[in-house]
């Protein structure tokens, strides 16, 4: 079996460079110019594709047929790659490569591994992670929101290891499909990675977007998944966890009801809930989070993929205005 561009011929590190520049064309997510001249100033060769902490990066592989899977690796983290079924090139492979909102800013190697039939090939990139500007968030809330009793404690940590083992999980196999839905069409803080201070104390970033909509208004499941978890916790009150498979992961909180059980299979646009103020929150609104591999991403990333569906978002990517009601990170 031959690899598009005879990749499994010997190459000099000079010639496998180009090659490897050639094999990968990278689309970025969220808003990024690709043209040469707009990108930040590196040395030649020092990255090959570059992204703001948060954003995701479509990593495209092309092959010749008889490959049998390939993943990739970032910063310690698995990257899935599945057959681009939408694309006119035959047997290409995608892969959605999350920067996380803390990644530390500089240049880090993503290594892509083919598979095909007895052979495994393995191949080397720079991605660039640029530092995004995060707005600091003040906040001022009752005291007992924010210094935990000794029972609370408890149970806010018992919580947090119920959510990290279901996201250590994933689907093996891709369940979302082309087109993504914004599950709430109301104002948007854009306070993505905002640094939350509250009551004076520097706490975690936010890691999501807060969605401010009337109590009640019906959320709506970003793409097709299975619900793997529901939940009633401390800080982020009633809530969703939707897997789409292949480490991906939305997550919807401090909802006023929960329409959907644990294992149900969902939708793009279905109803998983309603808004409302649960949880430590100080007005109706809806959280929206994004786990993609581990990372954590700005969900309006997905509105951005180059991904077509029947499926729109329930509300136009517009500026970001201040909603009626926020949530506050954990500690």
């Amino acid at each position: 079996m031959r690899l598009l561009y005879d990749l499994n011929a010997p190459y000099r590190t000079t010639e496998r460079r180009f090659w490897l520049g050639a094999m990968l064309l990278l689309a970025v997510a969220f808003p990024i110019d690709l043209i040469a001249s707009s990108l930040p100033s590196v040395q030649a060769g020092d990255a090959h594709y570059s992204g703001k902490q948060g954003q995701i990066l479509v990593v495209n592989v092309p092959t010749d047929g008889g490959v049998t899977g390939v993943e990739g690796t970032f910063l310690g983290r698995s990257i899935s790659f599945f057959p681009d079924t939408q694309s006119e090139e035959p047997n290409r492979f995608v892969g959605l490569l999350g920067i996380d909102l803390q990644d530390e800013p500089g240049i880090h190697e993503l290594t892509v591994k083919v598979q095909a039939e007895e052979q495994r090939q393995t191949f080397m990139y720079h991605v660039q992670v640029l530092k995004e500007k995060f707005h600091v968030e003040r906040l001022t809330l009752p005291k007992n929101k924010v210094d935990l009793d000794e029972k609370s404690l408890v149970r806010w940590k018992a919580e947090q290891a119920q959510v990290k083992e279901v996201l250590a999980n994933d689907s093996p196999t891709k369940l979302w499909q082309g087109g993504f839905v914004e599950p709430v069409a109301g104002k948007r803080t854009g306070i993505f990675g905002s640094v939350r201070v509250m009551n004076g104390q520097a706490r975690n970033p936010h890691n999501g977007e807060d969605i401010g909509a009337p109590f009640g208004t019906p959320v709506a499941a970003t793409n097709d998944g299975v619900v793997r978890l529901t939940v009633d916790h401390f800080f982020s009150g009633k809530g969703v966890f939707l897997d789409h498979g292949l480490g991906f992961y939305s997550m919807y909180f401090h909802l006023s009801e929960v329409l959907v059980k644990d294992g149900d299979i969902v939708k793009a646009g279905e109803i998983v809930g309603k808004v409302g103020a649960t949880g430590r929150a100080t007005g109706p609104h809806l959280h929206w989070g994004v786990k993609l591999n581990g990372a954590r991403v700005n969900p309006y990333a997905l509105l951005d993929l180059p991904f077509k569906g029947s499926v729109q978002s329930a509300a136009p990517v517009t500026v970001t205005v201040p909603g009626s009601g926020v949530g506050a990170p954990d500690p």
